[in-house]
C-alpha cells in the first residue's frame, strides 16, 4: 500500500476524532463536523492533505454501503408501494429541476448543450448527505424519509440515462479535454460508442443474475456459514456481497450504489438480514465520515476567492430553486407543512453524482473548464451548507410551527386515540424533545412494537404529550 494513501488515512481519521465529537456535542451535527474536518486538513488550511483523490474513491464505498442497508430495510412489496413517489415525486423533480437551471444558465450566454448539461447535473441531491441526517434522525420510515428517499432512487436511476445523453451534447470549438480524465469518465467514453441494444442485454441479464442468487443461491450459503459459527467469514460474506455488486454495476455501466440497494432488496426478506445489517453498520459508518471528509477536503477555495459574488449568488440561486421546487412537489402530494419544509432542505443541495458528470462532460467536450469549475464548488458548497440549514431549522423554525390533534398524528392508522389526547407539534414526528411551552414528552413503552397502530419495528415507543403535573 502507497505511503501516500497511509498518510491520508491517518490524517483523515485524526481530524474526525479531534473535530467531530465537538461538532456534535456542540449541536451542529456530524456531518457538518466531518465537513468542517476535511476543509481544515485541505490544500487551503493546515494542507496536510492536498490530493483529496487518493482516498476519496475508497471512502465512497460509505455511500454504496448505506444503499445496501437501506435495501435490506424495504421489501420489493414497499419498493412497488412507493412507485406514485418514484416516479411522481422523483420524475417531476429532476425534470422541473434541469428545464430552470439549464434555461437560467443559458440566459447567461453559454450554450444550449453546456446549459443542459448543467441542469442535469445540479439537479442531483446528495443520497450521502440527506440519507445519513435521516438515519440520525430515524425519520427515513415518516413521510419525509420515504418521500425524499423515493426521489433520491429516481435520481440514481436518472444518472443512468443523464450519462448516456452526454456525449451527444458535445459543443464544437470547446478547449481539449483534460489530459487525465478521471477513472469512472474513461470508462463512460469507452462505453459511448457501444449498440443500445447490447447494453440492455447486459443490464437485464446481470439483475436477473442477481435476482436469482440471491433467492437461491445466497440463502443456502449464508445458513451453512451460520452454522459453522464462525462471525468473521460472516462479516466477509457481507463484505463481499457488496463490492461484488458494485463491481457488477461498474461493468454495466450503472451506479454502484443502485446495484447495492438492489442486492440489499433481494435479502430483505432473509432470516440474516439483521446479521448482515449488524457486520456492514460498522464501515458504512467510517467510511461515510471519510467520504465527508473527501468533499470538504476538495472545495476549491481558489475559484471562490476569485469569484467570491458569483459564486455565492450559484449556491443561492442552486438551493433556492431546488427548495422551491420540492417543496411544491412535497405540498402537491399533501404533505403536511413541516414536512415539506423539512424534505425541501434535505435534498436542496448538489450531490456526489454531480462531480462524476460534470468529469465526464468535461472529457466529451459537452461543458466550458471554467463553467465546470465554477458549478464543482457550487455543488460542494451546496452540500456543505445543508448541515447549516437543518441546525437552523432546528433553532429558528421547528418551534415556530403549529400544532395539532393527537388523533392526527400519521405514525399509526389510529393515530393519537385513547389515551393520548391532545396537541402534538406537527414536527415531533422528527425531533425528541422539542421547544413547546409547557409541554413535555416521554415514551409510551406500553404502546411500543410492531402490532401497535402500525408503528415501524426500529420505534421502540411514540411521542406523547403530556402536561406537567
Amino acid at each position: 500500500m502507497e505511503e501516500g494513501f497511509l498518510f491520508a488515512a491517518f490524517v483523515f481519521l485524526a481530524a474526525a476524532l479531534a473535530v467531530v465529537p465537538i461538532a456534535k456535542a456542540t449541536g451542529l451535527g456530524s456531518v457538518l463536523g466531518y465537513l468542517i474536518a476535511g476543509v481544515l486538513i485541505g490544500p487551503y488550511a493546515l494542507q496536510f492533505v492536498t490530493d483529496p483523490e487518493t482516498i476519496l474513491g475508497f471512502a465512497e464505498f460509505g455511500v454504496v454501503m448505506m444503499l445496501f442497508l437501506i435495501g435490506l430495510e424495504l421489501q420489493p412489496r414497499e419498493l412497488w408501494n412507493m412507485r406514485s413517489r418514484l416516479l411522481g415525486m422523483g420524475f417531476t423533480q429532476v425534470f422541473v429541476t434541469v428545464v430552470v437551471i439549464a434555461g437560467l444558465v443559458f440566459s447567461l450566454g453559454f450554450p444550449w448543450q453546456s446549459s443542459l448539461v448543467a441542469g442535469l447535473a445540479l439537479a442531483l441531491s446528495s443520497t450521502a448527505i440527506a440519507l445519513q441526517i435521516m438515519g440520525e434522525r430515524k425519520i427515513l420510515q415518516t413521510d419525509t424519509g420515504r418521500s425524499g428517499f423515493s426521489i433520491l432512487l429516481f435520481q440514481d436511476i436518472a444518472i443512468i440515462f443523464m450519462l448516456a445523453a452526454v456525449p451527444l451534447l458535445v459543443v464544437a470549438g470547446l478547449p481539449d479535454a483534460p489530459v487525465a480524465p478521471s477513472e469512472h469518465a474513461a470508462r463512460e467514453a469507452a462505453r459511448a460508442g457501444e449498440p443500445a441494444w447490447l447494453s440492455g442485454v447486459r443490464i437485464i441479464g446481470v439483475f436477473a443474475l442477481m435476482f436469482i442468487a440471491g433467492r437461491y443461491l445466497l440463502r443456502p450459503v449464508m445458513r451453512f456459514i451460520a452454522k459453522t459459527g464462525i462471525r468473521e467469514i460472516f462479516t466477509a460474506l457481507a463484505l463481499f456481497l457488496v463490492v461484488g455488486a458494485a463491481l457488477l454495476m461498474e461493468w454495466i455501466g450503472l451506479s454502484a450504489a443502485l446495484g447495492a440497494f438492489a442486492v440489499g432488496m433481494i435479502l430483505a426478506d432473509s432470516e440474516f438480514r439483521h446479521e448482515l445489517e449488524s457486520d456492514i453498520e460498522p464501515f458504512k459508518g467510517l467510511l461515510l465520515g471519510l467520504f465527508f471528509i473527501s468533499v470538504g477536503t476538495s472545495i476549491e477555495f481558489s475559484v471562490l476567492m476569485a469569484q467570491p459574488v458569483m459564486i455565492v449568488s450559484m449556491v443561492a440561486a442552486l438551493v433556492g430553486i431546488k427548495f422551491a421546487v420540492l417543496f411544491a412537489i412535497a405540498k402537491s402530494f399533501r404533505l403536511v407543512f413541516a414536512d415539506c419544509l423539512l424534505m425541501a432542505i434535505l435534498l436542496a443541495q448538489g450531490g456526489e453524482f454531480a462531480f462524476v458528470l460534470l468529469q465526464f462532460a468535461l472529457v466529451e467536450g459537452a461543458i466550458p473548464t471554467a463553467l465546470a469549475d465554477m458549478l464543482n464548488v457550487t455543488v460542494a458548497l451546496s452540500m456543505a451548507l445543508t448541515p447549516i440549514l437543518v441546525l437552523a431549522f432546528d433553532r429558528l423554525a421547528a418551534p415556530l410551527l403549529p400544532c395539532r390533534r393527537a388523533g392526527h398524528s400519521r405514525y399509526g392508522r389510529n393515530g393519537g386515540q385513547g389515551s393520548g389526547s391532545g396537541l402534538w407539534p406537527l414536527w415531533a414526528d422528527h425531533w425528541p424533545v422539542a421547544a413547546c411551552p409547557g409541554v413535555r414528552y416521554h415514551l409510551d413503552r406500553s404502546r411500543s412494537g410492531p402490532d401497535r397502530a402500525g408503528f415501524p419495528l426500529w420505534l421502540q415507543g411514540i411521542l406523547r404529550r403530556r402536561r406537567p403535573p
